[in-house]
């Protein structure tokens, strides 16, 4: 807890102790904070618990006025239409059952003609798609035009194909506009790249793909 300390932030036994405590009706409101304008943004920026995931499922075994249920998974979705790619993302980041944010931007433009998406680990497809925009710049000043759709696709994929295998998280669509047309591309962690006219990646992609099957002609 070296960063805490660094902030400035101090540990709280209460909340250690209430992980072992017995499940009464009370013991919740004698260890949750007494939150007010002084000490909220503590309370609010960390997870009060060491394992918030495993505290909840202890106390929602027996405890009938409690039904909290931690609904997570990332859902990225894309498709061609007529005139271009349609992308839509939802904003949820979770570190296991800890809603880190709930307004992460999943969109990364890499130029005004392509766009990425991020499902997996935020940091590597954050990263990685940073690193595909440099050589999109590089290519454009070096050709003199924009790159495609499906050569930005193939970088990407040359690139983390040389990091297979090594803990790589990311599924990644790369869509956007070049002069064939509308382009949409899944790139996975082990470089593998696919085209297609749908997309949907995360753990989410199920109930999308539900739908997408159903109403996408």
């Amino acid at each position: 807890m070296a960063l805490a300390c660094t902030l400035g932030f101090k540990s709280n036994d209460d909340f250690n102790r209430s992980l072992q405590c017995e499940k009464t009706d009370n013991h919740i409101d004698e260890f949750c904070p007494k939150l007010n304008i002084e000490n909220i943004a503590q309370f609010i920026t960390l997870p009060p618990y060491a394992d918030p995931a495993q505290y909840m499922k202890m106390v929602n075994d027996n405890v009938d006025r409690i039904r909290i249920q931690f609904l997570k998974g990332t859902t990225t979705l894309a498709f061609k239409f007529r005139n271009g790619v349609i992308v839509a993302v939802d904003s949820r980041a979770t570190a296991g059952g800890f809603i880190a944010s709930g307004e992460v931007k999943k969109v990364i433009e890499i130029n005004p003609y392509l766009l990425g998406t991020m499902a997996g680990g935020a940091a590597d497809c954050a990263f990685w798609e940073r690193v595909l925009a440099r050589h999109c710049r590089i290519y454009e000043l070096r050709n003199k035009e924009k790159i495609s759709v499906a050569a930005a696709s193939k970088i990407l994929a040359n690139m983390v194909f040389e990091y297979r295998g090594m803990g790589l998280s990311m599924g990644t669509m790369i869509v956007g506009w070049d002069k064939r047309g509308p382009g949409l591309y899944m790139v996975s962690d082990d470089g593998e790249r696919i085209s297609d006219n749908i997309f949907s990646v995360g753990s989410g992609s199920i109930y999308a793909y539900s739908i997408l099957d159903a109403t996408y002609k």
